[in-house]
Parts: C-alpha cells; structure tokens; sequence
C-alpha cells in the first residue's frame, strides 16, 4: 500500500560385570586367583565400554568456565574481534572464546571442549543467513547474571509496537533534544533495575551506563539515537513493511488502511495523539530514511499534521488520516 505517497515531497528535508564366585574364593591357587582376576579385568573393561557415556551439560560446562568472566572483558574483546557494525563472524567465534581464556587464564580445554562450547554457544543465540552472531545475544548466553545486566532489555517478547517504543523515547528524551544522553540514559538504566527489582549501587550504575553508550553508541558521539534505543529495546520489525508499496485497488488500500490504522490507533479512540502519532511517523519515515533521528522524526510530524490534522487539534483522526492518502471510507 503507497501510504506515503501524498508526503514524498516533504521527505527530503527529513553396565555392570558379574563375577564368579570362583575367582574370589581363598582356596584358589595363586595362579588361578591370579588368571581369573585377569580375566574379570577384561570382562568389566567391556562391559564398561559398551555403556554409553553420561551425556554432559554443555550449557552448565559453559557456565562453568566463564564464570569470573566480567561485562567490561568481554565488551573488549567483542569490540577487537566484531565487524565494523557490531556483528561477529560465526568463524571468528573460535578466536574469540579462546582470547576469553586466555584473559581469563582458563587452562586445560581442549580442541574438542571448545568445539563443543561453540556448537552450544551457536544453538543458544540466533544466527543470521550470514552467518553473523549479535552481541547481546553472545553475552547473555556467556556473561554470569550478576555482570549481565543485558539480561534486563530481553523480554519474553521484543516491543510489539513503536508506539511503545517512543512513549520510552519521549519519556527519557527530558531536554526534547532528539537524543538520548547518558545522563538520560543512567536515568533510563535506574528506572529499570528498579522495575526488576534488582538494587545497583552509584558506581555501577555509571559503570553500566558508560558500557551501554560503548556498546550502542557507534558514532561515538556520547549520545544514542532512535535506532540505538532500537536496539537495546528489541524493537519488531516495522510494521509498514507488511503492506504492498506498489500500486493496487481502492478496495485493497482501505483494508490495507484498516488495518494500519487499528495498529497504531492503541488506544481504540478512533484518531491518533502523542505516541501513537510518533509511532506512526517513525515507521513511515524509515521506509525511504532508514537512519532516523529524533529530530527527523519531530520535523516530519509535523509536516504530517500539516497535511492531515484539518481541524487543528494537534490529531490525526481516522477520516483526516484517509482524506490525507486519497481514500475514501464508507459513511
């Protein structure tokens, strides 16, 4: 559905053995004792060989051997080893566990252990058609859970919808900047332990802070934009992207509006305000501006509200929506 087409002119300024009885009795001769403890030898050797070994807890191995391991070594290590956009090579996985332990002065795994961690380290996280693992998904599956706080950001589920994800962002954005700072971002950090329930004291806080804005911030420029709260907020896939951009009937633009609609409109109130607003504007806009501050975002909901908001109440109803895309719904 071309929802957008109406605005594409504003967009550019935004086994056991059994023995015998015999063997063991005392009146045995030396040398019979001596043959049949031989042969009883023998008979447990393979009957131990032809049990099968316990099956051993890769996961709990795993644990084991990282567990001295610390946010701040493995954000270094990731950062020497990873790919200029924060993404490993599954084949460098190898030389990145073994820096690990030898940080960590972990001896004694051999070639096969270590094949075996990284099979399970792999089957823990999601890897992409590329063959490229993400940071947090390796360091929640090898940090212990005291030093992992990324732990926090994994829901059971990742944001639903960007109406959510930008009441977090007009909530923490205090100075309307388009950017969250790290003081911003400490805030955002506090508010969370405390929604867990988990006490942090001043210095790891600023300690976590300091290590978020590393680990997201890849400008390097000390702040975060809205692709980097993204990230760290396990936000779903836009949701625009469900629908056809190409050309297609009347009839299949006003269910495809529908449903648009309906999505953003989380209130049920019939028109668009606050969030729902932003959340409409974010994901429209990154359709042709996939690098979208803060400040874009403001300056194009604007330019939406120009276009559509008829009756000035700072609104997107649902006809004002409609009339803005050239549809026309049934009285």
């Amino acid at each position: 559905m071309q929802i957008s087409i109406l605005l594409v002119s504003d967009l550019n300024k935004c086994g056991s053995a059994r023995v015998s009885p015999a063997v063991c009795d005392c009146v045995l001769s030396p040398v019979t004792a001596h043959y049949g403890g031989v042969m009883m030898m023998m008979m447990m050797r393979r009957s131990a060989g032809s049990r099968k070994p316990a099956a051993v807890d890769q996961t709990a191995v795993m644990e084991s051997i990282f567990r001295g391991l610390s946010a701040a070594v493995f954000l270094n290590t990731w950062t020497q080893l990873s790919r200029g956009d924060g993404l490993m090579e599954r084949r460098t996985l190898d030389q990145f566990l073994h820096c690990l332990m030898n940080t960590l002065k972990i001896r004694g795994v051999s070639q096969q252990q270590l094949q075996a961690l990284r099979e399970t380290l792999v089957g823990r996280c999601d890897v992409t058609a590329d063959g490229l693992l993400q940071m947090e998904q390796v360091a929640a599956a090898l940090l212990p859970e005291q030093e992992n706080f990324l732990l926090l950001f994994r829901r059971e589920t990742p944001l639903e919808n960007s109406v959510e994800f930008m009441r977090i962002w007009r909530c923490y954005d205090t100075d309307s900047s388009g950017y969250i700072s790290a003081a911003e971002l400490k805030s955002f950090l506090r508010d969370l332990f405390h929604e867990h329930n988990r006490p942090v004291t001043a210095a790891k806080l600023e300690e976590y802070t300091d290590m978020m804005m590393k680990m997201f911030d890849k400008n390097q420029d000390g702040r975060l934009d809205l692709n980097d709260l993204a990230r760290i907020l396990a936000l779903k896939e836009n949701f625009l992207l469900k629908f056809e951009m190409e050309a297609c009937s009347h009839e299949d633009r006003l269910r495809d509006f529908e449903k648009i609609f309906a999505h953003y409109d989380v209130s049920k109130t019939g028109d668009l305000e606050g969030a729902e607003v932003d959340g409409f504007v974010k994901d429209m806009m990154e359709l042709v501006k996939p690098g979208l501050s803060g400040s874009d975002l403001d300056k194009f909901k604007q330019v939406l509200l120009g276009h559509c908001d008829i009756n000035g109440d700072g609104k997107i109803q649902k006809n004002e929506l409609a009339l803005c895309l050239g549809l026309k719904l049934s009285p």
